[in-house]
């Protein structure tokens, strides 16, 4: 392993000099957070990529046969080496995103009705150097392991030659250049839900909790609109991690496919063989007035609703991460705590686990993909009623993106307040739990609020007629 320490923290300036760079990956604690907002990653060009799409599987340019999952833990445990201690835990690996669209390969589930964008199932990268920096520390390295040899003098040569390539570049002069302004015709996006018709959805979804279906589900609206020839993404990242800094924020640049996210919210974590997941249910906006805004989080908290369904979804992950633990090792250390963010206040637990012996963060993707805190439950229940009534493919929506270590460590998010941009269109959605208790009005309102960072970033505004056109291509609800 090759280590140099650098001389600034700020990775966003740095990832700046990999503009065009292939598979750049940037895992951005733009929030600051003692624990949760503690690490940043920077890295590009693995020297092999995965990805998993609706034609099928390829690894490292070959296709694929059998789960890719297994293909990647395999890849993983033959550079298999423990993390230095005393710098940030991930040191080289796979990243990347895990979609949303995912669990059908994991469960048997619907497809679809509309899959306009084809976003793959999956796409993450071998790498073998990353950008780590810690800003509890405020300080930064270049971490170069030269895998993928194994051989040690070959590996040694190919950890500083990679680590000499990868420093020329953090050498070239940059432009300093301001946060771009937002564009300045507004972007019209287009929902695929009216206000009546996501009242209608919501409805539809308590009618199959009264019934006794399910006891929640995650709905969404969706937002698309067709982008400008000169539309900048990194530029519109650059906003949104300044209008809403999340801890578990990320910019992928994958050719034409760009995903940019500022998550507030862990699916799961491995440390060891500690599991962590962190679900958010529970969400009101805030205001400038701190009297008022406190008072807001007060209601929240207090909220009959909100704590059921964060109730509900701490069982649902209980028992998926209890699939791959040690009997009685299961614990949720915080109940519906309060956390604050840049726009809203959430709702948040603490689920841990202990991995059985041999089991590791293959297995537990598998056990628990995608995050029950935006699926609902009974989990598989829940998802078809979401393709029922979203009718659209969610994407990177909802699923995680993350890093697994070759020590077999790893953290990914819940990919909410997450753009996905390609084919000349940016997406993305938002909504809410549902349960038996959800105010149909209240819910279309909660959904615009979680969007409101997104749109700003975007300089969008919601175009309602393009809604009941989108809803007319789509087919309405069934």
């Amino acid at each position: 392993m090759h280590i140099t320490e650098l001389d600034t923290t700020d990775l966003a300036a740095l990832a700046e000099r990999f503009a065009g760079a292939d598979h750049l990956v940037f895992l951005d604690s733009a929030m600051p957070h003692a624990k949760l907002g503690r690490y940043s990653y920077l890295t590009a060009s693995p020297y092999a990529v995965l990805e998993a799409g609706q034609d099928g599987a390829r690894f490292a340019g070959r296709p694929l046969d059998g789960d890719p999952l297994t293909a990647l833990g395999a890849a993983l445990s033959a550079q298999r080496a423990e993390a230095h201690p005393d710098l940030p835990p991930f040191q080289g690996g796979a990243a990347g995103f895990i979609a949303y669209d995912y669990g059908r390969r994991l469960e048997r589930l619907p497809a679809p009705a509309v899959d306009d964008l084809g976003v793959p199932d999956a796409m993450l990268g071998l790498y073998d150097w990353v950008v780590a920096c810690d800003h509890h520390r405020d300080r930064a390295w270049l971490i170069s392991t030269g895998a993928p040899e194994t051989e040690p003098a070959p590996r040694a040569a190919r950890a500083k030659a990679r680590a000499d390539e990868v420093l020329a570049r953090l050498a070239r002069p940059v432009p300093s250049a301001p946060v771009a302004a937002a564009p300045a015709a507004p972007l019209p996006f287009r929902s695929n839900f009216d206000r009546a018709a996501y009242v209608e959805a919501i409805r539809a979804c308590v009618d199959y909790v009264l019934a006794g279906d399910i006891f929640q589900a995650n709905i969404a609206q969706r937002f698309l609109a067709d982008l400008p020839a000169d539309f900048d993404p990194w530029a519109f990242y650059r906003r949104l991690r300044r209008r809403n800094a999340a801890p578990f924020g990320a910019y992928l640049a994958f050719g034409d496919l760009v995903v940019a996210s500022s998550s507030p919210e862990r699916f799961v974590s491995v440390t060891g063989d500690l599991v962590e997941a962190r679900p958010i249910k529970g969400t009101t906006k805030r205001w400038a007035d701190p009297h008022a805004d406190g008072a807001s989080s007060r209601v929240l908290l207090a909220s009959e609703k909100d704590r059921a369904e964060n109730v509900m979804i701490v069982d649902l992950l209980r028992n998926d991460i209890s699939r791959v633990s040690r009997p009685g090792e299961v614990d949720v250390p915080t109940l519906c705590g309060l956390e604050t963010y840049a726009s809203v206040h959430h709702l948040v637990s603490v689920v841990t686990g202990r991995l059985r012996e041999g089991l590791g963060v293959i297995d537990l993707l598998r056990a628990s993909f995608p995050g029950g805190s935006i699926t609902g439950a009974p989990k598989l229940r829940a998802m078809e009623i979401i393709t029922e009534l979203e009718r659209h493919a969610r994407g990177v929506y909802c699923g995680s993106i993350g890093w697994i270590g070759f020590s077999g460590d790893a953290d990914f998010n819940i990919a909410i307040r997450t753009a996905t941009i390609a084919r000349g269109k940016a997406v993305f959605q938002a909504g809410g739990g549902i349960t038996a208790l959800s105010d149909p009005a209240a819910e279309y309102d909660e959904s615009l609020t979680k969007a409101r960072a997104v749109f700003e970033a975007f300089g969008g505004v919601l175009d309602e007629a393009g809604a009941d056109r989108a809803r007319a291509t789509a087919g309405g609800l069934r």
